[in-house]
């Protein structure tokens, strides 16, 4: 069965997600909504840069997109900055009857124990009224530190902890708001941008850690731990998102840990420098620019290490085409999915079925 799926966006994600979206031989593109007026009536195609046109044209009507009744919509506009109105939306969705896999905000990958019961509900009966499902998801928080992870302990006889990393050069992200308003890369090192507020890491990243926790059976300590690290630039630094100077924050360490009686169970960790040759105390990609790593101790010992680059780019181009990926391919799964709110312990096995080249 084919499914008629709309693109919500057409940005560093949604140009990947329509491409996606248009390898799949089971999902038909019938709709893009886009913010930007200057890109109102052109192709789709053109609009994610697959050199043709696709026959559907950009709109910022959202009324429209919603009478075509799509089986889906693919989420990937910018929540970061606009956590609650981006919840509305998505419950206007599914309260319409469409399923949607969006790529945030992320703390709803897992909100349970982060977000108001009240909202929750909310999601819960919108999901009811319109027997649809919504699913939050992407690489980190998402495949690297849900399916990924829990996928390993089911080789485990004993878990001591759970360590999930991202060790990652954001000098080509490029996300202006994420990496000076919200990372605070290239502000003064006194300065407390927004990640760094009190018990805002624990809702963006928290939901890693009580996923694997709940998936593991574990009630964790409360309130959850956050550590941070953060290293001042040594000279002037240039990224694609922000220049740093010298004397202004330029690297950065931090982790969400879950405890169980005071001791480390799960632990979300992330090393973010903004230059290679950054930090070289800290760890590394063993193969390019970034990656995840699973660290699982116990009985076994485990360590997987995730890396990925674009055929044509770098690793934070293939960081966008993976997330779009997850998304695009997981739409089968929650179209089948219970009503509401749908996480990764929800979904069977997600696969690129159809995207073989040559097929």
């Amino acid at each position: 069965m084919t499914l008629r799926v709309v693109e919500w966006s057409t940005g560093t994600v949604g140009r990947h997600a329509i491409a996606g979206i248009d390898a799949r031989p089971d999902l038909d593109l019938v709709g893009v909504w886009v913010s930007d007026p200057a890109k109102v009536g052109r192709d789709s195609g053109e609009l994610a840069g697959l050199g043709r046109e696709l026959g559907v044209e950009a709109t910022n009507d959202r009324d429209a997109l919603i009478a075509l009744k799509p089986d889906c919509i693919v989420h990937t506009a910018m929540t970061d900055d606009r956590v609650m109105e981006a919840i509305e939306d998505l419950i206007f969705f599914v309260s319409n009857g469409i399923n949607v896999v969006s790529s945030g905000p992320v703390v709803l990958q897992f909100p349970h124990g982060i977000l108001p019961d009240s909202l929750l509900e909310r999601i819960e009966d919108a999901g009811r009224k319109g027997n649809a499902s919504l699913h939050v998801n992407g690489i980190d928080p998402g495949f690297a530190n849900d399916a990924l992870p829990l996928a390993m302990t089911s080789l485990s006889q004993r878990i001591d902890e759970v360590r999930c990393q991202e060790i990652a050069d954001y000098s080509t992200y490029y996300q202006p708001v994420v990496m000076r308003d919200l990372f605070g890369f290239g502000q003064p090192m006194d300065a407390t941008p927004l990640l760094l507020a009190p018990g805002i890491l624990s809702m963006a990243w928290g939901s890693v850690v009580r996923q694997i926790a709940a998936g593991l059976d574990l009630v964790l300590d409360e309130p959850l731990l956050e550590r941070v690290e953060r290293v001042e630039a040594d000279r002037d630094y240039s990224t694609v998102s922000v220049e740093i100077g010298k004397g202004t924050m330029a690297a950065l360490r931090f982790e969400v840990a879950g405890q169980v009686d005071g001791v480390d169970r799960v632990v979300l960790e992330h090393y973010t420098r903004t230059h290679p040759e950054q930090c070289p105390q800290w760890p590394s990609p063993n193969d390019g620019d970034g990656c995840y790593r699973i660290a699982i101790s116990g009985e076994p010992e485990m360590a997987v290490e995730f890396s990925h680059h674009g055929e044509h780019g770098d690793h934070n181009v293939s960081g966008m085409i993976v997330t779009a990926m997850r998304l695009v391919n997981s739409v089968a799964a929650v179209v089948d999915a219970k009503p509401g709110l749908v996480t990764a312990l929800d979904l069977p096995l997600v696969t690129g079925r159809g995207l073989v080249a040559g097929r």
